[in-house]
């Protein structure tokens, strides 16, 4: 089950996320469904249907957990293929 404290090594792909900050200002505000994810890039599906490619290393994401809280998540902490992270001690981030 995805918790606040596990999110960082579970599945992202299915949560819903904004991007709170980032090095790039044109993604600054976007929102949408993550429909992909690779090492170094996390795909969304904004609401108007159109796909955005974001670079996790520079961006700040918030992520709405299935029951409805929110978590802030550093993109650099997410920077791994998802099966790694699952390997991958982390402290408290």
């Amino acid at each position: 089950m995805i918790t606040p404290e596990n999110i960082v090594r579970h599945e992202l792909i299915g949560l819903h996320l904004k991007v709170s900050e980032s090095m790039n200002k044109k993604v600054v505000g976007l929102a949408g469904r993550v429909i992909d994810e690779s090492r170094n890039t996390i795909t969304i599906e904004k609401t108007d249907g159109k796909e955005t490619i974001l670079i996790k290393e520079e961006c700040i994401f918030v992520f709405t957990m299935p029951d409805g809280r929110h978590v802030r998540v550093d993109g650099k902490v997410v920077v791994s293929r998802p099966e790694d992270r699952i390997k991958k001690k982390f402290k408290r981030w």
